[in-house]
C-alpha cells in the first residue's frame, strides 16, 4: 500500500485552490464510472456502462482445466508478508468496501484471499504457494494453498530485493526435489498478489513449447519489463536456467539499483540484464505480439502486458481499451479497492453479471475514484 503525503505549508501556499484540491483528491467509498476505453476498436472489449456488448475469449469458465497443457500442473507463487500495523480500529486506518470494514492487516489479507479466489475460479486445478517470512504466521488455511516459509529480510525497504531472493531459494529447492522426485511436472508462475487471473495462463506452456521462462513487456523505455509476472517451465532445464537468470538480476539489483530497493529496483535490474545482451534489440519492446529470445543461455519468451499483465486505467493499455484475450489484470499500487470490488461484483448473490461484465466494471473505473 502507498501513502501520499502533502505538507501543511504546501496546503496553504495557495488558499484559492484549497477547496478544489480537496475535492479533486477526495477518496470515494464507492466506484464512480466513466467511459470505457477502446470504444469502436477491433478486438477490444466493448461496454455499455458495466454491461459487456461482446465477450472476452474466456467469458465461460466452466470448461477451464487450469493445467499447463499436456496434463502438466501449474502453481502460482507469490511473496507475501504481514507487518506489525496498528489494528486498534482507528477510523483513519479503516477502509470500507461494500459492507465490510477493514483495518490495514485485514485489507492486505482480503487482497491475498481475492488473489486466490480468482485463481481457483479460473484455473481450479492449479495450486497457490505463498512464500513468506517464517515470523508472519499467516492466518490462511485454504484448499490447494501452501504457505511456504523462506528465511530472509522482509522489511518494507527490502521486500522487492527479498522477493527475488525468495524466488531463487524456492527454485533451488525445486531443483533438489527434481533429483529424487519423479512424476508429473509442475510449472511455476511467479506473480504479485494483487492480480486477478481471468484466463487460463497455463496454456502458454503448451502453446509456446521452447521457452525456459517468460516475462511480460510493454512499450516503455525506462521500464519495459514488469516483474509482477514471471513464468518458469517446470523442467530441470527450465528451473535451472530461470534460477541463473534471476541470480544475475539479483547481482545487478544489489550493485546498481539499491537506491530503488523499496520500489522498481527489480524491474530496472531485470531490464538491464535483458538489454545488456548484445544480440537483444530493445526495439522489440514496441511489438504487440509474443517473441522469443536467447538471453544468457536461457530461452526467454516475451509476452505482451496488454494480455498477460494488463493494468486498469492510468496503466498500460488504458488508451486502447482491454483486449478480448486478456488473461491477467494487475491492480497495481492503490487499485486494491477495485480488485475487491470486482470480486464482490462478480459474486454478488443478486447479480447476473458474468466475467466480461466484471471486466467492464474494471475498464470503466477511474484510478483516483477507487483509491484506498
Amino acid at each position: 500500500m502507498y501513502c501520499f503525503v502533502i505538507s501543511v505549508m504546501e496546503l496553504h501556499e495557495n488558499s484559492n485552490v484549497k477547496d478544489s484540491h480537496q475535492k479533486k483528491n477526495r477518496k470515494f467509498g464507492h466506484l464512480v464510472f466513466g467511459p470505457a476505453a477502446g470504444e469502436g476498436l477491433p478486438n477490444r472489449l466493448q461496454c455499455k456502462g458495466i454491461k459487456a456488448l461482446n465477450k472476452t475469449h474466456m467469458s465461460s469458465i466452466s470448461n477451464i482445466s487450469g493445467t499447463g497443457g499436456g496434463g502438466d500442473g501449474v502453481a502460482f507463487v507469490t511473496v507475501f508478508t504481514v507487518y506489525n500495523s496498528s489494528v486498534d480500529g482507528r477510523s483513519s486506518d479503516l477502509s470500507i468496501v461494500g459492507k465490510v470494514s477493514y483495518n490495514k492487516v485485514e485489507r492486505s489479507m482480503a487482497v491475498l484471499n481475492t488473489f486466490i479466489n480468482f485463481i481457483q475460479m479460473t484455473m481450479p486445478e492449479s495450486n497457490t504457494i505463498i512464500l513468506t517470512d517464517p515470523a508472519s504466521r499467516l492466518p490462511l488455511k485454504r484448499n490447494r494453498v501452501t504457505v511456504y516459509p523462506i528465511q530472509g529480510e522482509y522489511s518494507r525497504n527490502k521486500l522487492m530485493l527479498q522477493r527475488i531472493r525468495s524466488y531463487i531459494a524456492f527454485l533451488e529447492e525445486k531443483l533438489e526435489e527434481q533429483s529424487w522426485k519423479r512424476g508429473q511436472i509442475s510449472h511455476f508462475i511467479f506473480t504479485d498478489s494483487d492480480i486477478a487471473v481471468v484466463g487460463d495462463v497455463g496454456q502458454m506452456f503448451s502453446k509456446y513449447e521452447n521457452f525456459h521462462l517468460a516475462l511480460t513487456f510493454r512499450n516503455n523505455k525506462q521500464q519495459p519489463l514488469n516483474s509482477g509476472f514471471i513464468a518458469v517451465r517446470g523442467t530441470t532445464d527450465g528451473i535451472s536456467r530461470a534460477k541463473i537468470l534471476l541470480e544475475e538480476v539479483l547481482n545487478v539489483y544489489s550493485s546498481k539499483y539499491m537506491k530503488a530497493s523499496r520500489m522498481l529496483g527489480d524491474q530496472l535490474a531485470l531490464a538491464w540484464v535483458i538489454k545488456s545482451h548484445a544480440s537483444f534489440d530493445a526495439k522489440e519492446f514496441s511489438r504487440h505480439e509474443p517473441f522469443l529470445e536467447e538471453i544468457g543461455g536461457a530461452s526467454v519468451l516475451f509476452l505482451p502486458c496488454s494480455v498477460y499483465n494488463w493494468t486498469p486505467p492510468e496503466g498500460a493499455g488504458q488508451f486502447h481499451g482491454m483486449p478480448l484475450d486478456v488473461k491477467v489484470v494487475h491492480f497495481k499500487g492503490s487499485r486494491k479497492r477495485l480488485m475487491l470490488e470486482s470480486w464482490n461484483f462478480l459474486n454478488s448473490s443478486s447479480s447476473s453479471h458474468d466475467l466480461s461484465d466484471m471486466l467492464c466494471l474494471i475498464l470503466s473505473s477511474g484510478r483516483t475514484k477507487y483509491d484506498f
